[in-house]
């Protein structure tokens, strides 16, 4: 039982709407989760915390219920620690200052003054009236407006879109709140077309249904709930299914109060123009749901979500979206005409207009680089089982599609039109699959290319983009990276990895940088970033298949019992030798019979090192690290049992020595003192 049950206090809901004209739908959710937060953060400061919240956003509104509210804060008392009792009289004069009280009213605790202030409770609807306003002015919007003519000032209230009307009742009560000449009140607005008329709310209680009957379901959750299910149906009395797109159905909640998912069609003529391009005209253009049929192909059909019940069922809603359909499609059947009357070889030509970076050259330049460097790949052998010349074909033609009317069209499209085109004019597969997979991989989880003029010219690309904007020191920085080198590193780490290419990536700040995106990308693979560290901590490693297999190797050492011992030992002995100033070992000769422990060290340094630095030039990884692993019993028995600062010299710089030579060996295979734990 919480405290507001225990003291008997009588516990309602709050319910706020504001509402304005339309909310553009990429901000409802976000601003939904705002109001939330900000009220929640306002109400705070007086004490006050709801047992829950319930948001909700429309088009026209952005609403919230607290429940759980008490109709008068708790009186409280709060203690503040001043300054000592011997301090300086205005140490005093400004801690009486701030608590308002005077000297009097103060405690001395322990020779220390300590102020007590009793603050009364305050009806909830009080601070409500306070908050509110607050929250309002603060609100974050990505972008907002001032209207009328109070927006001649900058101090006027600054809203998505104009503010029309606020709902504000705690209980059954209104709470009285005037913002920008706009006063709460019972009185909010049905659906536009269904119900245009005033509706009064009785509170937080009948809110949602009142609503709902006419015509406004205020929870988005459920309107894309019903999108989904609707237009599931729709499509299944067709024959057809939904391709699931998220981001859709909530884009089609947010421009909908009341969602009717409807069915149309369009001239099965239109599929003979790529279905990507269809599918953005779509999705970009029209906010269509595409339909698949029972052979897994592009529908001539289409889900649009109207918000209206209409009485001819949607009819004419249909008619007029296959209309604007017709017309968009249209356009790029004209496009996909037009771009194949010229050659991609023909259109590379324009790429001379296009500056690619002042310092950098054009677009063309940057094309000429590409294909040397995937000629390159080929040649040298790092890229195997292909034709250098295919491989240079590609990158010429491969970002030739940019000049195209249909790329103008939708930039999305970019390689992949090159594809088709390269396609269509009769150019070889792997080429036409070159220029289409090119881009490839953009982001984690994206298709890796495989097939090697595909893997060449993706490269190549990657490889050129980073090593010119290194060459002209534009580098990311914190959150800026406006060329998105780090994508373009994450893209080379993996077309490297997928298909075991062996080659110097980088070297210098390059090599760093893909240290950096390569933690980030094997951190989703489970691997840890120190033992990254502890591979490049070495230098002059450079081949990201043999890095990661030294990696792995690694981690699996350190995931036994024997690695965990030998890094604690490691670590003793290295903490040692910095304490002790020991950067290298050195040559020492026994002058002395060496305790049982000692001799069964150096014995088994013997036969470790030579085993493990033939196992690294082998790059057997796992095989070095076993050689490792025989160190973790001598190394534990040697601290056990024998005394490094002895009081004899000779011996105190043996087994100094002897440290530093346990350390260069785990050194020959990783830098242990980059591992944590």
């Amino acid at each position: 039982m919480d405290e507001d049950q225990r003291v008997g206090r009588v516990m309602t809901d709050f319910l706020l709407e504001l509402r304005c004209e339309e909310i553009p739908a990429r901000m409802q959710l976000k601003a939904s989760e705002d109001l939330a937060r900000l009220f929640t953060e306002e109400l705070a400061k007086a004490g006050l915390k709801p047992e829950s919240i319930d948001s909700f956003v429309t088009p026209r509104r952005l609403a919230l219920i607290a429940r759980g509210l008490p109709l008068e804060t708790a009186a409280v008392s709060e203690e503040y620690k001043g300054p000592r009792t011997s301090a300086p009289a205005q140490a005093l004069e400004g801690f009486l200052r701030k608590t308002g009280l005077t000297q009097d009213q103060l405690e001395d605790h322990d020779g220390v003054w300590f102020a007590v202030v009793n603050k009364p409770g305050r009806a909830t609807a009080d601070v409500l009236a306070e908050a509110v306003p607050t929250v309002v002015r603060a609100f974050p919007w990505p972008k907002s407006m001032r209207w009328g003519a109070a927006s001649q000032t900058t101090e006027s209230l600054r809203w998505v879109r104009p503010l029309q009307g606020i709902v504000a009742i705690l209980g059954e009560e209104l709470v009285d709140i005037e913002i920008e000449g706009i006063r709460s009140g019972y009185a909010t607005l049905g659906h536009r077309f269904h119900h245009p008329g005033e509706i009064t709310i009785g509170g937080a209680h009948d809110y949602a249904e009142k609503l709902r009957a006419c015509h406004v379901i205020v929870s988005h959750q459920e309107r894309q709930s019903i999108i989904e299910a609707k237009a599931a149906e729709a499509a299944a009395v067709h024959g057809y299914t939904v391709v699931e797109d998220k981001g859709l159905i909530a884009e089609n909640a947010g421009l909908t109060e009341w969602p009717v998912p409807l069915l149309g069609d369009f001239d099965p003529a239109f599929l003979e123009v790529p279905p990507e391009v269809i599918q953005l005209t779509l999705r970009i253009n029209q906010k269509y749901f595409v339909l698949r049929d029972a052979g897994d192909r592009l529908a001539p059909a289409f889900i649009c979500t109207a918000n209206i019940e209409a009485k001819d069922g949607g009819a004419a809603i249909v008619a007029g979206n296959r209309k604007v359909l017709a017309a968009r499609l249209s356009d790029a059947r004209f496009f996909w005409e037009q771009d194949r009357k010229t050659s991609l070889e023909d259109h590379a030509k324009k790429l001379e207009r296009i500056t690619f970076h002042e310092k950098l050259g054009t677009v063309a330049d940057k094309v000429e680089r590409v294909a040397k460097l995937a000629r390159w790949l080929v040649e040298e052998g790092i890229v195997k089982g292909t034709d250098a010349d295919q491989a240079e074909q590609a990158a010429r033609l491969a970002k030739a599609d940019l000049v195209t009317e249909m790329v103008g069209e939708f930039p999305e499209l970019q390689g992949i039109m090159g594809g088709y085109y390269a396609r269509a004019e009769g150019l070889r597969d792997v080429v036409a699959d070159a220029v289409r997979d090119h881009y490839k991989p953009v982001g984690q989880g994206d298709e890796v290319p495989t097939a090697s003029v595909s893997v060449a010219v993706s490269l190549a690309d990657k490889l050129d983009t980073l090593r010119s904007f290194f060459g002209i020191d534009e580098k990311p920085t914190g959150s800026r990276d406006p060329f998105a080198l780090r994508r373009a590193a994450l893209g080379v780490i993996q077309l490297v990895t997928a298909n075991d290419l062996r080659f110097a990536v980088a070297e210098g700040d390059l090599l760093d940088f893909f240290a950096d995106r390569l933690k980030v990308q094997q951190k989703e693979a489970g691997v840890r970033h120190d033992l990254i560290d502890a591979v490049f901590a070495l230098g002059g490693e450079d081949d990201l298949v043999r890095l990661l297999a030294r990696v792995k190797a690694l981690q699996s050492l350190i995931a036994t019992d024997d690695g965990t011992n030998l890094l604690a030992g490691y670590k003793r002995a290295a903490n040692i030798l910095k304490k002790e100033g020991v950067e290298a070992a050195g040559k020492v000769g026994l002058t002395y019979t060496p305790e049982q422990a000692e001799a069964d060290l150096i014995a088994a340094l013997d036969a470790a090192e030579p085993r493990a630095a033939a196992a690294v030039a082998a790059e057997d990884f796992e095989g070095a690290m076993a050689a490792l692993a025989t160190l973790r019993a001598p190394i534990d028995a040697f601290f056990e049992t024998v005394t490094v600062n002895d009081a004899d010299p000779s011996k105190r710089s043996a087994r100094l020595a002897l440290l530093s030579r346990v350390r260069e060996a785990v050194h020959a295979v990783a830098d242990f003192s980059k591992i944590t734990g």
